[in-house]
Formats: C-alpha cells, sequence, structure tokens
C-alpha cells in the first residue's frame, strides 16, 4: 500500500500540488466572502444607524443583495482557478436569465415594482395606506410583496405591482389629519344656534390642533336636513379617538339645544284617477 502512494506521489505530485493548491485557494476566498458579507452587513447597518435616512425594510434588502453579489463573484473567481471557461459560463447565465425573465415576467415586474416603491419610499414601515381595494397598517415591504395589517386584524400580502400599478393614499405621512363633523338639523332650527353648540365642543376640545383652526361650515342644503359641518385638525395618533368622542358629544348636545335631528323624509303626492 505504501509502494502504491509512493508511486502516485512521485507520477502525480504535480496534479496533487495543484488540487491542493487551489483547494486552499477557494477554503480562502470563500472565508473572505464571508468576511467581507459581515463586514458590508455592519457597514449598512452603522450606516443606517447614524444617518436613518433608510426605511427600516429596505435594510434586509440591501444585505441580502450586497450577499448575493459578493458570493456571486467568490464563485466565478473559484471557476477560473479550476480552470473553467467563465466567459462562456457568465454568457450561459446571461441566457438563462433572458429565458427565466420571460417565463417570471410577472414576478420580476413585482421586483421592479418593489425596487421603485423602496427608493421613492410612498409609505414606509407602520404608516396607514389605502391603495384600491386594500387598506391597512404596513408591516413589511419586499422586493416581491408588500405585508399590510388590516384594522380588524388580517394579513394581506400585497404584490408590488398591483401597489405600483395605483394611486396610494397614505394616511399617516403628513402627520396632522382633518376630521369632518356633519350633523343634519332641521330647516325650522336655527343654523347660528348649531354653531354654538359647534363652538362649545371646539372650546373643550383639546386634541384640536391650533393651526389650521377648527371651522363650522353649511355643508349643504338636503332633502330633509341642512347640513353643518364641525371641521378641525388632529394629530395622526388622535384622529379616531377624537372623531368617535366628538360624533357622540355633537349628538348629545344638539339635542340638548333643543335642535332637532331629522329622520329622511319624502312628501308623497296621491292622486284619483276618475273613471270614466
Amino acid at each position: 500500500m505504501s509502494d502504491l502512494f509512493s508511486k502516485l506521489s512521485a507520477t502525480h505530485s504535480e496534479m496533487i500540488l495543484g488540487i491542493g493548491y487551489k483547494s486552499l485557494m477557494t477554503l480562502g476566498i470563500l472565508i473572505a466572502s464571508f468576511l467581507i458579507v459581515k463586514m458590508t452587513h455592519r457597514s449598512i447597518h452603522k450606516a443606517n444607524d447614524r444617518f436613518k435616512k433608510m426605511d427600516t425594510t429596505f435594510v434586509p434588502i440591501l444585505c441580502t443583495s450586497a450577499t448575493v453579489v459578493v458570493y456571486g463573484i467568490g464563485l466565478i473567481i473559484v471557476l477560473d482557478i479550476f480552470g473553467v471557461n467563465t466567459t462562456s459560463f457568465i454568457a450561459l447565465l446571461g441566457a438563462a436569465g433572458i429565458a427565466i425573465g420571460l417565463a417570471l415576467k410577472g414576478t420580476l415586474s413585482n421586483i421592479a415594482a418593489g425596487a421603485m416603491l423602496l427608493s421613492l419610499r410612498p409609505f414606509r414601515k407602520g404608516h396607514y395606506i389605502e391603495c384600491g381595494s386594500l387598506a391597512g397598517t404596513v408591516q413589511e415591504i419586499n422586493l416581491f410583496t408588500t405585508i399590510l395589517k388590516t384594522t380588524d386584524g388580517l394579513y394581506v400580502f400585497a404584490p408590488n405591482r398591483v401597489l405600483w400599478g395605483s394611486a396610494i393614499k397614505n394616511n399617516t405621512r403628513n402627520g396632522k389629519r382633518r376630521m369632518d363633523i356633519v350633523v343634519g338639523i332641521s330647516y325650522s332650527d336655527s343654523i347660528d344656534k348649531g354653531f354654538e353648540v359647534f363652538q362649545k365642543l371646539i372650546n373643550e376640545e383639546t386634541r384640536f390642533l391650533p393651526e389650521p383652526a377648527p371651522k363650522m361650515i353649511v355643508q349643504s342644503l338636503g332633502d330633509s336636513s341642512v347640513n353643518i359641518v364641525l371641521r378641525g385638525w388632529t394629530n395622526i395618533g388622535d384622529f379616531w379617538e377624537t372623531y368617535w368622542d366628538l360624533t357622540k358629544k355633537a349628538k348629545e348636545d344638539i339635542q340638548t339645544a333643543g335642535l332637532t335631528i331629522p329622520f329622511p323624509q319624502r312628501d308623497v303626492h296621491l292622486f284619483e284617477e276618475k273613471q270614466s
């Protein structure tokens, strides 16, 4: 057995040394790629912590992209060390990429839409958005999909191309929001008295923002009521609680003031047809 190893080492020593050298080079490239990936991830996180300009959901995507690029370059270098024609390999990958792209056109459109959403950032994690029939708080944004959570706790898995292809209403981004408390009073009631009730509500409501200042308007003359509106602005976090509280108080105070909130009414005229 020892003679066999001696003969093999004597006749194939150059090949064995070459394989050993290439294996060590491969190991070194893998270790270097791993270290570069770790350093890149650390740099991305540090930059995000320092400048606070990137969306929190954008950081994992940058890290994943960096990992793919670094290990891809490392793979090409390893193949070149072992004598593989990397030019042909890259061309083959390009052709395969075109074929896969045609087969996965919808998926690629999601990636393109995701890249646009992440770069232009019409919304971020934690924002409440409406887009067509979709509405919810953004939980996660990635290259393929956006995850939403509805107000009743449902999980929504939305393809990015759906969001990118429609108008997006962001209820959170501006930091404040206007509410309209609409109350219908009878045509026989005094509008000024209704405004007095609204003014009392404005004076008592501390969650209204001073600018823009709250106002009272006559919205419309309806079929059976005069619709008056209390309009005010609040911070996003106070909007719904303020809206619900004021809707209840407006109804109670309008009735306490002796004003009437009429039911919808319709006059019906009957005509008797005389028979000849």
